[in-house]
């Protein structure tokens, strides 16, 4: 198996060339089963012996990631966890973009009876890309009389999820990570930095002469908490199981929000570890800063001559490489490259990468798009 490589061919084949226990994280955009396009790559969701090899070639205690469809994730998670993996959590990616595909029924009933129903298509930049029914609108000029008008068949898609699920541990998670060097999250290096003082919302107490910060709720309820020092909840909020676009529409969907209020700094900041993402806040508490935001990915972000309609954004995907990240780097496999968005977030945040896909054109998109990255980190 080479890292910082990128395999043609089917996942399976070319995964059962792979040692076993040589993956930390696994990172895959899977086909979501939808006959998206009419693609035939996606004309199921990946079976159990997918998740299997995959689960073969990870150490113990190895993260995987796979996002889904929200008709069709939980057939996902179910071959994920028949195949031996354990579900740990599912993380929401919230966005406004999403374009409603729904049939107006009172529009095709008057069809159905022969009456006239007139329709403009509004086109935009990825029509010559991907066709009618990518990123246009059918407008309906014809107004209907009957019943129906106003019923249709589907809701705006406004999430997807991101299936978290990991490898069982040989023994305790410290046990793994001493032995396998993987283990949990990066937690830390997740956080969402803000300007806050988190500390003022916790409670100096002294147990046994140790002089941690415990939650005042702690203290309340008597129940036992997680003890952090102040200089650790100052590095930021714990991450969180929503990630979310940064959107007007999203951003009021949260308390105490004001629109454009969660824009922050984002990057990678001088006296942090190598990818270790950096967004800061100025914010109250309460509102959508409180989670880790990231836009759709760009016209620029794509490249003039990505034809791959289901392009992930880059930042989202470092986020997932830094939330996973091992002490040492550790290596990613997505055996579902598409056009490489995942390869290109190792690079960004300095982690070995094994990508593998079955579709030449979009091995060529990849391969081009992970050349144009320095390799600054690795």
């Amino acid at each position: 198996m080479k890292t910082n490589h990128i395999y043609l061919g089917d996942c399976l084949e070319v995964m059962a060339t792979f040692p076993d226990s040589c993956i930390d994280t696994i990172i895959t955009d899977a086909p979501y089963g939808l006959e998206f396009m009419g693609k035939n790559w996606d004309r199921g969701v990946p079976a159990i012996p997918f998740w299997k090899e995959m689960l073969r070639v990870s150490k113990p205690g190895a993260t995987l990631l796979s996002f889904g469809g929200t008709r069709t994730y939980h057939r996902m998670a179910c071959a994920i966890e028949d195949a031996g993996w354990i579900i740990k959590d599912c993380i929401m990616w919230i966005y406004a973009s999403g374009f409603p595909k729904s049939l107006n029924i009172g529009k095709a009933i008057d069809k159905l009876q022969g009456k006239e129903v007139k329709t403009t298509y509004k086109p935009n930049y990825k029509n010559d890309k991907y066709g009618k029914g990518m990123g246009g609108g059918k407008t309906d000029n014809t107004p209907s009389d009957n019943k129906w008008n106003g019923w249709g068949t589907a809701l705006k898609p406004a999430y997807e999820p991101i299936i978290l699920a990991m490898k069982p541990n040989e023994g305790t998670y410290a046990n793994n990570a001493i032995k396998y060097g993987v283990s949990g999250l990066n937690i830390d290096g997740g956080r969402v930095r803000t300007s806050d003082d988190l500390s003022k919302r916790y409670k100096s107490s002294f147990q046994e002469g140790n002089s941690q910060f415990v939650s005042e709720t702690a203290t309340k309820s008597g129940k036992r908490m997680e003890i952090r020092k102040p200089e650790s909840i100052n590095k930021g909020r714990f991450p969180a199981n929503i990630i979310h676009d940064g959107s007007d529409e999203v951003v009021k969907g949260f308390p105490n929000s004001k629109s454009g209020s969660v824009k922050g700094k984002y990057g990678h900041k001088e006296g942090f570890a190598n990818g270790e993402i950096y967004q800061e806040y100025k914010s109250s508490e309460g509102n959508a800063s409180r989670f880790f935001y990231t836009a759709k990915a760009s016209k620029s972000e794509r490249g003039t001559d990505n034809s791959h309609p289901t392009v992930k954004p880059l930042k989202l995907m470092e986020y997932l490489c830094t939330l996973t990240k091992t002490p040492t780097g550790g290596i990613v496999l997505d055996p579902f490259l598409g056009s490489g968005t995942t390869a290109i977030a190792c690079k960004n945040t300095g982690r070995k990468y094994v990508g593998i896909e079955k579709e030449p054109e979009y091995y060529k998109i990849a391969k081009a798009r992970i050349n144009a990255v320095p390799d600054r980190l690795l």
